[in-house]
C-alpha cells in the first residue's frame, strides 16, 4: 500500500465541518482482497485487539455495524478498516472521536481517500501510523513487502507507549474541561502552544489560561502560594489555622526544629507542588534525615520547611472567584488485603478496574509499584510479595494525589460553614483568583475550631481531576465556575468575524467593508492577498487568505471586527483556520485554478467556496445572479440570507423580498443607478453608484458589484445607512488603498490603469469597463496568465480581449509555475490571431519589467494603457516613475489621481415598474440563472432553491 499524499485540516473543510486528516491511498494488491476473503484470520486478532470495535455502528447506525461490514458478503476494503482502527486507538488514548468515511479517489481502481477525524493532530497521524503497522502485522505474508514487516510487533505495548505519548501532546485534565465548559458557552477558543496555554475569546475580549492560572491571575499571589513560609506567615497572622514551620537548610537544622517542635512533623520543600518531595508524620532521626534529602531532591531554593503534623484527612478545597465550589477528600493509593494476595497481586486486582488507565487517560490512574511506593512499603516493613490479612488497608504513597493512583470523594455538601469560610478567606488573603486549599481534618463537617483541623498548603493552579471526575460522589462543573469568572454572562467573547470568498473581488470587497468599520470606529483585522493589516498597518506582508493569517488576526488583543478574505487555496490545503464567522459572502464563482488539488470543475470551486456560508452563524451574503452561489443558501444554518442581484426583475430575490427577506439590489432611477436595501419588505435607497469613487462614476460595473456586497455586510453587522454611505463614498482604488485593484494613474500625457487580474472573468469586468471609456487616443493592454492556468484559460482570456485594444503585449509573471520562460506569452498571441487580431498588433515581450516599460514608451498622447501586472510594486514604480526626473520621487498616495468627492445621496430618486425595472436594457437577456424546473424552499429566512440530496457519509 502507498500512500500518496496526506493533508491535515485543522478547521472546517470539504470532508467535514471539524479537524480531519486525509490520506490519499494506493492499496495496490489489496484491492483484490476485502476481509471477506482475508477471512478470521485477520479478522478475529483486529477484533481480539480492539473489542470496542463492537461499538462502531459504521454505515449501519448500530453497535456492531463495523463488525458486521467485516464479514457481510466480501467484507470491506483496507482503507477502511485502518479509518475505524485509526478512531479507536485515539478514542482508547482519551479522544471524543467518531467521524471518519473512505471514498474512492480519481476513478482509480485501489485509490482512496481515508479520512477520520482527530482532536490533537500529532495524536491523529500518530494514531494513523500505529494502526496501519498493526493492520499489516495482520496480513498473510505473500500479502506483505518484506521491508515493510515489523518483525516481532507487539500491539499492546506500542499502545501503551501511544497512549503516554498522546497525553504528553494532549490538554491536561483540568485544561480539557476548562476548554470544554467555553465550548458549552459557545467561547472559541484556540491552543497558542504545544502544552496548555490556551486563548479563549477572540480579538480584544480574549482572555488566556495555563492550566488553571488565568489572564487575571496575579504575579504576586502565584509567588506567595509557591513560597510555604511566607503563606505560613500571612494565614497565621490571620488567625487562620495553620501548623507552625521552621525554614531549615541542612539536616542537622532539620533534626533540630523536629525535636523544638515535639510530635511528629511533616518535611516539605519551600517551593514545592502536587505533593512531590513531601514526607510527613516522621519521628526517628533516621527517616527525619531521609526526609529532609528527599525534600531536598524536589526543590529549586536551598530552604527546606519543617512543620507540625496535624492529624486527618487531605482535604482539597477549591475556590474559585471568592466561593467554594468545590470540595474532595483525597486518599492516596491502596489496596486492601483478602488473607491470600500479595501486594503485587492486590495492585494488579484494582488496576483491573476499567475506570484505571495510564496517567490521564482515564478517571483514575492505575497503582504504580514503583521505586517510590517500593521505598514506602518498607518504610513500614512491607514488601511487594507481602500477603495481607483480610480486610487490611495498605497505603503505596503517603500523598493523595491522583496522578499517582489516589482516589477522590466528592463531600462539597457536608462542609461546616466556618471551613467553607475559612478556605475563602485563606485563598483571598494570598490574593488568588483560583486557589486550592489543602485543609487537614479527621471530619470536614465538624468546625476546624473544634477538631484541631488545619490548613497545610494553598496552592496556585489546582488541578481540576479530582473535582471534575470523582471516585465517588457527585461531579462539580468548577470548569464553569472559572468561565463565569472570566467571562460574566452578557459579556462578549467574540468579535464580529466576516468571511468573503469568491473567484474574483474579494479583496476590493474586503477592503471595502473594513474601510467602512473603520469609518465607523472600529479597529479591524483585515487579512487579504496583500497581506494582514491591523487599524489599516500592514503588519505583515503577503498573500495571506488561508487559515494561518485568520488566526493572527483573532489573537490580536487590539482587534474588534476581523475581516477575512478566503481564498480556495487555503481552504483546499488546511481548511478553515475558524470554526464559525458571523457573516460570510460568496460572490461569484468562475474557471480560476481549475485542475489543482482535485478541484476541476466549477461545482468543484463552489462546493470548496460554499464552506464560508456553511460556517455562517448570522448571515449568508449570497450572488443571486450566479448560479452556483444561489444554491449554495440551501446548505446554511445562518440566521438570515442576504441575496445580492445587478438585476431588479431576479424572479426568485422579488419572492424572497415579497416574504420578507433581506436584499440589495441595483435598480434604475432618473439619476442612474441606484444601491437599494430590502429588508424585511422595506424598501431603503442607500446610494447612487456612481458617488461611490471606486466605481469610476459607475463605470466599474464589477465594483459596483463589490460595493453593494460590502453594503449587504455591513447592513448585516447593524451598521447604519450613514456609516456605509460614509465608507462606500471615501474608499478609493488608490494605491494605497487598494494596490492592484483598478489603480489609475493620470499625470502621464496619457492615463494607465493597473490591476491584478488573474482570470477569465478579471479579464471580462476590466475590459468592460475599458469598452465604456473613450480615450482620444489608442488603447494598449499588457496580458498575462499566471503558468499554473490550464491553456484553455490562456485561449478564454485572449478570446475576451480579442478585439477590444488596438495593441497588445504578451507577456508572463516572474514565477513560471511550471511553464517555459516564453510559453504562457506565445500561447495568448496564438489565441489572440485565432481571434482575428493581427500579427503586426501584438508584441511578445516575456519579461514583465520589460513589458511595463516598452507599454509605457508606446503610449502616446490620449492613450489608455491598460497593464495587468503581477509584481504590482514594482509595476506602479515604473508607472509614477516612468519619464522622470531621477531625483523626483513622488510617494505612493499623492501619486493617485482617483480622487471623487465624498457624498452621500442626493436628488430625487424613481423607478418605473413600482421599483423593479431592469438596471440595463437588456437585463433581462442578462440574466444567467436558469429558475425553471427548480423547486423553491421558503422558510423564515425568505426563499432558496432546493438542492439535490448529496450521497450521505
Amino acid at each position: 500500500m502507498k500512500i500518496l499524499e496526506t493533508s491535515v485540516y485543522r478547521g472546517p473543510n470539504v470532508y467535514a465541518l471539524f479537524p480531519v486528516i486525509r490520506h490519499k491511498i494506493d492499496i495496490g494488491v489489496l484491492e483484490d482482497w476485502p476481509t471477506g476473503r482475508l477471512g478470521d484470520s485477520f479478522i478475529e486478532p483486529l477484533i481480539a485487539a480492539l473489542p470496542s470495535l463492537h461499538e462502531h455502528g459504521c454505515s449501519y447506525g448500530e453497535p456492531g455495524g463495523f463488525i458486521r461490514r467485516l464479514r457481510d458478503d466480501n467484507g470491506t476494503w483496507f482503507g477502511h478498516v485502518w479509518e475505524h482502527v485509526a478512531i479507536e486507538i485515539q478514542n482508547i488514548a482519551g479522544a471524543d472521536v467518531t467521524f471518519g468515511k473512505t471514498r474512492g479517489a480519481d476513478e482509480e481502481p485501489g485509490v482512496y481517500n481515508m479520512i477520520f477525524e482527530f482532536e490533537e493532530e500529532r495524536v491523529g497521524l500518530d494514531a494513523a501510523d500505529l494502526a496501519l503497522k498493526f493492520l499489516t502485522s495482520l496480513l498473510p505474508d505473500t500479502l506483505v513487502d518484506p521491508d515493510s514487516r515489523i518483525d516481532d510487533f507487539d500491539f499492546d505495548t506500542e499502545l501503551e507507549s501511544f497512549i503516554r505519548s498522546a497525553q504528553r501532546l494532549a490538554l491536561g485534565p483540568s485544561t480539557a474541561s476548562l476548554v470544554k465548559a467555553a465550548q458549552d458557552r459557545d467561547i472559541p477558543y484556540m491552543r497558542l502552544n504545544n502544552y496548555s496555554l490556551i486563548q479563549l475569546g477572540h480579538g480584544r475580549y480574549q482572555k488566556r489560561i495555563q492550566a488553571t492560572i488565568t489572564s487575571e491571575t496575579n504575579y504576586i499571589s502565584v509567588e506567595l502560594a509557591s513560597d510555604k513560609d511566607e503563606t505560613n506567615k500571612i494565614l497565621a497572622d490571620l488567625g487562620l489555622p495553620v501548623p507552625r514551620q521552621i525554614l531549615v537548610r541542612n539536616g542537622d537544622e532539620a533534626l533540630r526544629a523536629a525535636r523544638r517542635l515535639g510530635g511528629p512533623v511533616v518535611i516539605k520543600p519551600l517551593d514545592g507542588n502536587h505533593g512531590r518531595g513531601i514526607s510527613i508524620e516522621l519521628e526517628e532521626d533516621e527517616h527525619i534525615l531521609e526526609g529532609f534529602d528527599f525534600a531536598k531532591e524536589h526543590s529549586k531554593s536551598r530552604s527546606i520547611i519543617v512543620e507540625t503534623f496535624i492529624k486527618g484527612f487531605d482535604h482539597r478545597m477549591l475556590v474559585v472567584n471568592d466561593d467554594l465550589v468545590a470540595v474532595s477528600k483525597r486518599v492516596p493509593g491502596h489496596v486492601v488485603g483478602d488473607g491470600k494476595s500479595t501486594v503485587t497481586e492486590l495492585v494488579d486486582e484494582v488496576n483491573s478496574d476499567p475506570r484505571r488507565g495510564v496517567g490521564h487517560e482515564k478517571a483514575l490512574t492505575r497503582l504504580e509499584l514503583d521505586t517510590k511506593a517500593i521505598e514506602h512499603l518498607e518504610e513500614h516493613n512491607y514488601t511487594a510479595e507481602t500477603v495481607l490479612a483480610d480486610g487490611e488497608t495498605l497505603y503505596l504513597r503517603s500523598t493523595a494525589n491522583l496522578s499517582t493512583g489516589g482516589t477522590a470523594i466528592d463531600v462539597t455538601d457536608i462542609v461546616h460553614p466556618d471551613n467553607r469560610e475559612m478556605a475563602i478567606r485563606a485563598v483571598k488573603a494570598i490574593g488568588l483568583d483560583i486557589g486550592g486549599v489543602d485543609f487537614l481534618s479527621l471530619d470536614i463537617s465538624q468546625s476546624y475550631k473544634d477538631n484541631g483541623a488545619g490548613i497545610c498548603e494553598i496552592n496556585a493552579a489546582p488541578g481540576f481531576r479530582m473535582h471534575v471526575s470523582p471516585s465517588e460522589g457527585k461531579s462539580r462543573d468548577v470548569a464553569g465556575a472559572v468561565m463565569n469568572m472570566l467571562f460574566p454572562e452578557n459579556s462578549p467573547a467574540r468579535i464580529p468575524m466576516i468571511s468573503i470568498t469568491g473567484t474574483n473581488g474579494k479583496t476590493t470587497t474586503a477592503r471595502m467593508i473594513s474601510h467602512i468599520c473603520k469609518m465607523s470606529g472600529h479597529t479591524v483585522g483585515l487579512a487579504t492577498t496583500d497581506g494582514v493589516y491591523i487599524n489599516g498597518n500592514l503588519t505583515v506582508k503577503g498573500d495571506l487568505t488561508g487559515p494561518i493569517s485568520a488566526q493572527m488576526v483573532l489573537r490580536d488583543p487590539t482587534v474588534d471586527v476581523a475581516v477575512l478574505e478566503t481564498a480556495r487555496g487555503g481552504m483546499v490545503r488546511s481548511g478553515m483556520g475558524y470554526r464559525h464567522c458571523d457573516i460570510g459572502a460568496v460572490l461569484n464563482i468562475s474557471a480560476d485554478h481549475l485542475g489543482l488539488k482535485g478541484v476541476d470543475t466549477l461545482e468543484d470551486m463552489a462546493r470548496v467556496k460554499r464552506l464560508v456560508v456553511e460556517i455562517a452563524r448570522d448571515t449568508a451574503v449570497l450572488n443571486a445572479d450566479d448560479e452556483h452561489c444561489l444554491r449554495m443558501a440551501e446548505h446554511t444554518e445562518a440566521k438570515n440570507i442576504c441575496y445580492v442581484t445587478m438585476h431588479a426583475t431576479h424572479p426568485l430575490v422579488k419572492e424572497h423580498i415579497r416574504v420578507g427577506g433581506r436584499a440589495v439590489v441595483l435598480e434604475q432611477g432618473i439619476n442612474g443607478h441606484m444601491i437599494t436595501i430590502y429588508e424585511k419588505s422595506a424598501h431603503i435607497p442607500l446610494m447612487w453608484t456612481h458617488l461611490i469613487p471606486a466605481t469610476m462614476e459607475g463605470r466599474a460595473m464589477h465594483n459596483v458589484n463589490n460595493a453593494m456586497f460590502a453594503a449587504a455586510i455591513a447592513f448585516s453587522m447593524g451598521k447604519s445607512l450613514e456609516d456605509i454611505r460614509l465608507g462606500l463614498s471615501s474608499f478609493t482604488t488608490s494605491f494605497s488603498q487598494a494596490p492592484g485593484r483598478m489603480n489609475v494613474f493620470d499625470e502621464h500625457p496619457f492615463k494607465v490603469i493597473l490591476d491584478y487580474g488573474h482570470n477569465p472573468a478579471a479579464f471580462e469586468a476590466m475590459t468592460n469597463l475599458v469598452d465604456q471609456l473613450t480615450p482620444a487616443g489608442k488603447r494598449i493592454g499588457v496580458f498575462a496568465l499566471p503558468g499554473d492556468r490550464r491553456d484553455e484559460d490562456i485561449t478564454e482570456t485572449a478570446r475576451i480581449i480579442a478585439g477590444h485594444y488596438d495593441h497588445y503585449i504578451c507577456k508572463r509573471d516572474d514565477k513560471l509555475r511550471g511553464r517555459g520562460p516564453d510559453e504562457v506569452p506565445k500561447l495568448m498571441k496564438a489565441a489572440l490571431l485565432d481571434n482575428g487580431v493581427a500579427e503586426e498588433d501584438i508584441s511578445v515581450i516575456p519579461s514583465e519589467e520589460d513589458a511595463v516599460d516598452a507599454a509605457l514608451q508606446m503610449a502616446a498622447p490620449g492613450d489608455l494603457l491598460v497593464i495587468f501586472g503581477d509584481e504590482i510594486t514594482r509595476c506602479w514604480k515604473q508607472i509614477i516613475y516612468f519619464n522622470r526626473p531621477n531625483n523626483s520621487n513622488p510617494d505612493f498616495e499623492s501619486a493617485t489621481s482617483n480622487r471623487m468627492d465624498n457624498a452621500s445621496p442626493t436628488g430625487t430618486y424613481e423607478t418605473t415598474d413600482n421599483g423593479s425595472s431592469p438596471a440595463d436594457e437588456d437585463e433581462d437577456q442578462a440574466i444567467t440563472v436558469n429558475l425553471e424546473g427548480m423547486k423553491l424552499v421558503r422558510d423564515k429566512r425568505g426563499v432558496r432553491l432546493a438542492s439535490e440530496p448529496e450521497e450521505s457519509d
